[in-house]
């Protein structure tokens, strides 16, 4: 007796560029699809069709979109485009005209309606049957999670694109962040990363109503969120936060280990005249004297922040300014930006000298010489201390993870020599043996 054998399930491959929050984007997607029956494939070659999520934030960013675009369409033909680039729609089909489709950032819908278009799903499929995990796909390992909380940015900097390509802030429901994140602990998850485009105004669209989780009332909040996702029991760690006054409130929850000591601040530079010019949010000339208070409560804290060097205007007596500011503020973790003109960024038009690029260059070297004494100092300290590490990877070598004071991909690693028989999402406690200007090397106790 023959018998049929069943139709295939349409295959999707994915490219996911850019930040933390598309890739969030990228997870949405691909579980939509997922539980529409679709099999999501790792090569250009097993794929019906291909979905590139860009990043548009600089002009090399929109390069490697582009680059990447191309390639999907030379290995395979059917390429839809969604993402930041998306919004210029009109610059993808100039240099790649056979796209599919092309939608812009958080456009959920309109991406897997293209996908449907291109490849329908099975008539037969069946919903009920497919194995999409409670938690969604998740394109991170298993052991963490990114979790957005808004999309959207109501700032107005004058570098930046993000708000007319994201649109204005969109705080998402505060009961919904919280079901997310249980079922990610659920499903094994230990770090929850919260991200957003200005994570600290999360809930000023609303006016910080009360939501409720869990048959309890929370503030829609960044302070009542942090404390509801303490309960969870896993690492929190918070990203892109904004130096508002009520940040102040996070530290003491931090200094009792309800949420790592951990805050990534964009201050993005320090003399006041650049800032100015940048259209920066929350600058005040009392920053400095904030995070040494912020150091009193909580003496662990860690600050990671990104600044950028050459913007228009910026003087050398700027510059300098920004260099005597990091020594005086001992950040721990910093990334460096040469400023680059961005199309549409309102920077374009202002009336100020242009920074030469060898001049960028120099200014750029001299800033990260400066800081990698100040990051070498500050790892040094943590030599014969104990610290929690979070395993990443393992291999005959040892193990490689976290402590808190790193973020996966962007800070620095703990290599442990006697880690061999761990497993990647196990915690556990090390002495810290030696260090260098990003990395510590431990030993299991």
């Amino acid at each position: 007796m023959s018998t049929t054998p069943a139709p295939a399930n349409p295959k999707v491959g994915f490219v996911s560029l850019g930040c933390p929050k598309a890739l969030v984007d990228s997870e949405r997607i691909l579980t939509q699809l997922r539980m529409e029956g679709y099999d999501v494939v790792s090569t250009y070659q097993d794929a019906d069709v291909v979905v590139v999520n860009t990043c548009g934030f600089i002009d090399s960013a929109k390069a490697e979109s582009l680059e990447v675009i191309g390639e999907a369409i030379k290995e395979n033909g059917k390429v839809i485009v969604t993402g930041c680039m998306g919004v210029e729609e009109g610059n993808i089909r100039k240099v790649h005209p056979s796209v599919l489709a092309v939608t812009g950032p958080q456009q959920y819908e309109q991406v897997v309606n293209a996908v449907h278009d291109a490849v329908p799903p099975r008539q037969d499929h069946n919903p009920l049957i497919d194995l999409v995990p409670p938690q969604g796909i998740k394109l991170t390992p298993r052991h963490y999670a990114y979790l957005k909380i808004s999309e959207g940015c109501n700032h107005s900097c004058s570098f930046c694109i993000i708000p007319s390509m994201r649109g204005k802030l969109v705080s998402r429901p505060v009961g919904d962040v919280l079901d997310e994140a249980q079922r990610l602990v659920k499903a094994g998850v230990k770090e929850l990363l919260v991200i957003s485009q200005d994570t600290s105004a999360y809930g000023v669209d609303v006016k910080y109503r009360t939501g409720f989780w869990n048959g309890a009332p929370v503030k829609t909040r960044m302070t009542e969120l942090c404390e509801a996702l303490s309960t969870l029991g896993v690492w929190v760690r918070l990203h892109y936060v904004y130096p508002y006054p009520h940040v102040d409130e996070l530290i003491p929850l931090m200094a009792a280990g309800k949420i790592l000591p951990y805050l990534d601040i964009p201050f993005q530079h320090a003399s006041p005249k650049v800032l100015k010019a940048m259209k920066r949010p929350a600058f005040e000339d009392k920053t400095l004297a904030r995070i040494k208070n912020w150091r009193v409560i909580c003496p662990d804290l860690i600050i990671r922040s990104t600044f950028i060097v050459g913007f228009p205007g910026e003087t050398e007596e700027d510059f300098q300014y920004l260099l005597d500011w990091l020594t005086e503020a001992q950040l721990d973790r910093v990334g460096c930006f040469q400023y680059s003109p961005v199309e549409g960024a309102p920077a374009n038009l202002l009336d100020a000298a242009i920074v030469p690029d060898d001049v960028k260059q120099d200014r750029w070297d001299r800033f990260m010489a400066h800081q990698q004494a100040i990051s070498s100092a500050r790892l040094q300290m943590r030599v014969g201390r104990e610290i929690e590490v979070l395993v990443d990877e393992v291999d005959e070598q040892g193990a490689v993870g976290r402590c808190f004071f790193d973020a996966p991909e962007i800070d620095g690693n703990v290599f442990i020599d006697n880690g061999s028989n761990l497993k990647p999402g196990d915690k556990v406690w090390c002495k810290v043996t030696d260090a260098d200007e990003y990395d510590l090397w431990a030993e299991q106790i």
